[in-house]
């Protein structure tokens, strides 16, 4: 019997109420982990099609039926690390969805065992 995948990328049931609530109001939406600057490091949350994804960008995986990227540059630092989104109070970036709910996401992380990097190794190819 093979090990259950790795999620590299997971929800609290309130950031999948959000996402939920968020989902009915704009449509499918989608993440991108935001790299710093104006909005910290707070997961980004927008309607498909309102941020475009590319080649510089990595799929981590879907969180409530949303995707979720970051940047591959990003992504080669967080590689070790399972990224976990939560919702805490505040204000949310600027440009996504979260913003104004007096609530935001917040993107927590514990770094993968040994044993669950040398999964993700053969799963990356490496």
């Amino acid at each position: 019997m093979s090990p259950e995948p790795l999620e590299r990328v997971t929800a609290t049931p309130a950031a999948l109420d959000l996402i939920e609530t968020l989902s009915r109001e704009y449509g499918p939406v989608m993440f991108h982990q935001s790299g710093g600057c104006c909005d910290g490091s707070s997961p980004m949350c927008y309607a498909v099609g309102d941020f475009m994804t590319g080649d510089s960008d990595v799929r981590l995986g879907s969180i409530g039926g949303a995707d979720f990227f970051m940047s591959r540059s990003q992504f080669d630092y967080w590689r070790h690390t399972q990224l976990i989104i939560d919702v805490v109070p505040g204000r949310g970036g600027m440009f996504s969805l979260d913003n104004g709910r007096e609530v935001r996401f917040l993107t927590r992380s514990r770094v993968f065992g040994d044993d669950e990097t040398d999964r993700l190794a053969a799963v990356d190819g490496e």
